[in-house]
């Protein structure tokens, strides 16, 4: 007998097991991992974060998975007097549920920041004896509404975890008494130095946020160097400050190397602390990458002894330049990973500004013989009009720069030195060929000065640079010159249509040639009939662009010939399997009359289209028959179907969907879920005779794949609504 749904309902051993996991953890992430491991199935991960309040009264991203890198640039620190989500949760003391229309929707603002498209999402404030501790969002994979036994579930889980993290807090702040900072402080955000063991061990540890370039020591890390701890907020000193000058080199080298790969290192290296004495301290750190293989942090320990020298010392200054050339194999490695100028900037900011200990870059290129910068684009965010600021304030320098082809270096105490400007920098001219590329603007945290050697080291790496920038701008220009002639063969413009309202998308893939075979088109046909035409070509290049061209034509002919959908696409695939290509493209052609609804329709291969409508969203049962080309001979089986007044019918290549490492069938029932519930939400699918709305819904199904750092495969969809009368 089913259990009464107003009677209390008894805890599962999954849950119990879920709260046990949560009850052992020993960080945040630990907390964060047992909920996405231990919890409900419906409890997706997707985009999921946990967040702590800082010493300053801000909540700080603690703990994440999978969430997007616009989100760690947009949502790193959040405001709990804001309007968002993280906040509203904390000052309402109760759970906000965010449905996918509405992360869509109300997130697209400067104040508030993008959305997460067709994803439900859960925000549980975190309290404990009326102090707020931090907030938990979880992202959902309900198709409608959340049910009240869910959420009250949800809400056992946040308390759980916002007991253990108090619990967790308070041994921190027992364990350093040198600590004055707020009990709600973790000394690192990953929650790595929670261990009393370590403590008691008397090693250090340490954190390096690499998208801020903020330090965060603990208090044993200041007793190893000999410095006192500053207190919870206070920064901790740059590498070139604490590590000794002939060590320095290799420490950069060591950390780019790191940098570029990700994953656990070990460095070693000598201090001076302030009575003279020298220290070995051995660092043993993790590189983590963010979703897109990016670093944006370092976390670790630290162990140190008295160093004792060897009968080598005569060798140091040998050793240092050893180590200078070896940073720069590693700058140089680095940088050959990258292809595009876009990967240039971003191996200059992920690798090389933290290598070098920089407190920023600011890269400007040569266009049409004037210097725009690039920089600011990656890892902006917070920081992006400070970059703009350093631009503005070195633009005269950087052009004088590049005019002499001569490195220019601050000097302690020198002129320059005005309001705003950096402690230390260097402009670099970029030259390649012959050719002025652009210049770099370096810039550091604290006094510094450059020595004869590090003056080399730096020119060395400038043509490192300006060679990199060179490659990368030349295969830029062949792929938007593909990209051009792909964007040509596609249609210009949607016909407007009686009866009918529509709006298509198409967006290339990142990777590969970045150009594909991909197409759509909707074409006027006699007797007042629309045809739908999408499809897909295999392949990744030029080849597929030419196939995709000729099949594009040849069907809009059969089309407008008067063939049926059926006898078109038997068509096409003859003419694809005389073409002297290997290749093989799926297809999709519906033929719609906007008077009755009729729908006739053909599938060769190609994803089955959505009906969208007041009752939800489902997928049309279409039979359908092997990819173009692949059987020459084959004939497809014809069906029918009826799109009622104000119902819309959706057609799209598999990329809108498909995600790696995830099952194609559950990807295609996230996308029906969340259109199933922006239907329900306001009454969606009534607004979509409306152009807006319908471009609108277009942009919803676009913006998880908007927003990925790389996409494998082209996207495209075409949105077809028959209007009520």
């Amino acid at each position: 007998m089913d259990q009464d749904r107003n009677s209390p309902r008894r805890a599962s051993r999954s849950e119990l097991r879920c709260v046990r996991a949560l009850l052992r953890a020993s960080s945040a992430a630990e907390l964060l991992a047992a909920l996405l491991t231990e919890g409900p199935a419906w409890i997706t991960g997707e985009g999921s974060a946990l967040y702590l309040l800082d010493g300053g009264g801000m909540l700080r991203l603690t703990a994440s998975h999978e969430l997007p890198e616009w989100a760690h640039r947009k949502y790193g620190v959040v405001d709990p007097a804001s309007g968002l989500p993280a906040a509203l949760a904390l000052q309402r003391r109760e759970p906000v549920l965010l449905s996918p229309q509405q992360t869509s929707a109300d997130y697209p603002n400067t104040a508030a920041g993008l959305g997460t498209g067709l994803v439900a999402l859960a925000v549980l404030p975190l309290v404990v004896d009326g102090d707020p501790v931090g907030s938990l969002a979880l992202a959902l994979a309900h198709r409608g509404a959340v049910p009240r036994r869910d959420v009250e579930l949800l809400e056992t889980f946040a308390d759980v975890v916002a007991h253990r993290l108090a619990h967790l807090l308070d041994h921190v702040h027992a364990a350093d008494p040198a600590s004055d900072g707020p009990r709600t402080e973790l000394p690192s955000p990953d929650g790595e130095l929670l261990s009393l063991a370590v403590r008691s061990a008397g090693v250090g540890a340490f954190e390096r946020d690499l998208v801020t370039g903020e330090t965060l020591w603990d208090a044993q890390a200041y007793r190893l160097v000999g410095l006192p701890p500053p207190g919870a907020t206070g920064r901790a000193p740059d590498l070139a400050d604490v590590v000794h000058p002939e060590d320095l080199p290799d420490v950069q080298a060591a950390l780019a190397d790191a940098l570029a790969v990700g994953g656990p290192y070990r460095i070693s290296y000598r201090v001076v602390r302030p009575d003279g004495t020298a220290w070995q301290v051995d660092e043993a750190g993790e590189v983590m990458l963010d979703v897109h293989r990016r670093p944006v942090r370092t976390a670790g320990l630290l162990t140190g002894r008295e160093w004792r020298p060897g009968p080598a010392g005569g060798l140091a200054a040998a050793a240092a330049a050893g180590a200078r050339s070896t940073l720069l194999l590693a700058l140089t490695r680095a940088l050959s990973r990258a292809v595009t100028v876009r990967e240039v900037t971003a191996a200059l900011t992920d690798v090389a500004r933290p290598a070098l200990g920089a407190a920023g870059v600011v890269l400007d290129l040569v266009d049409e013989g004037r210097l725009m910068p690039v920089s600011p684009a990656l890892f902006g965010g917070p920081h992006r009009a400070e970059l703009n600021r350093l631009h503005d304030l070195a633009g005269g320098v950087m052009e004088h720069v590049l005019a002499r082809a001569t490195p220019l270096f601050s000097e302690p105490g020198g002129p320059g030195r005005g309001p705003g400007a950096p402690a230390a920098w260097t402009v670099l001219p970029l030259v390649a060929s012959g050719r002025q590329v652009g210049s770099c603007l370096i810039t550091f945290a604290t006094e510094r000065s450059f020595s004869r050697e590090d003056r080399t080291m730096y020119s060395a790496f400038a043509g490192i640079l300006a060679q990199s920038l060179e490659r990368a701008r030349l295969y830029d220009v062949h792929h938007e010159r593909a990209s051009e002639l792909q964007r040509a063969m596609l249609p210009r413009s949607l016909p407007v249509l009686p009866g009918i309202a529509s709006a298509a998308r198409y967006l290339p893939s990142t990777e590969g040639m970045q150009i594909g075979g991909d197409w759509y088109d909707l074409l006027r046909l006699p007797d007042g009939l629309v045809g739908l035409v999408i499809g897909d070509v295999q392949g990744h290049n030029a080849e597929a662009t030419a196939v995709m061209g000729q099949l594009r034509s040849g069907l809009w002919a059969y089309a407008t010939d008067g063939n049926d959908p059926a006898a078109a696409l038997e068509r096409t695939s003859r003419l694809l399997a005389e073409m002297e290509t290997e290749l093989f493209a799926t297809c999709l052609y519906v033929v719609l009359d906007p008077a009755s609804g009729l729908l006739r329709a053909a599938r060769a291969g190609h994803p089955p289209p959505v009906r969208i409508g007041a009752g939800g969203a489902a997928e049309l049962e279409l039979p359908g028959g092997p990819p173009l080309g692949v059987l020459p001979d084959v004939r497809y089986p014809p069906a029918e179907a009826r799109l009622e007044p104000g119902e819309t019918l959706l057609a799209y290549t598999d990329g809108l969907v498909e995600v790696r490492d995830e099952d194609y069938d559950e990807s295609v029932q996230r996308m029906l879920g969340g259109l199933e519930l922006w239907t329900a939400e306001a009454g969606g699918a009534r607004r979509l005779g409306r152009p807006e709305a319908l471009e609108r819904l277009a942009d919803l199904l676009t913006l998880n794949v908007t927003e990925r750092e790389v996409r494998q495969d082209d996207v495209a969809l075409l949105l077809l609504h028959r209007i009520s009368t």
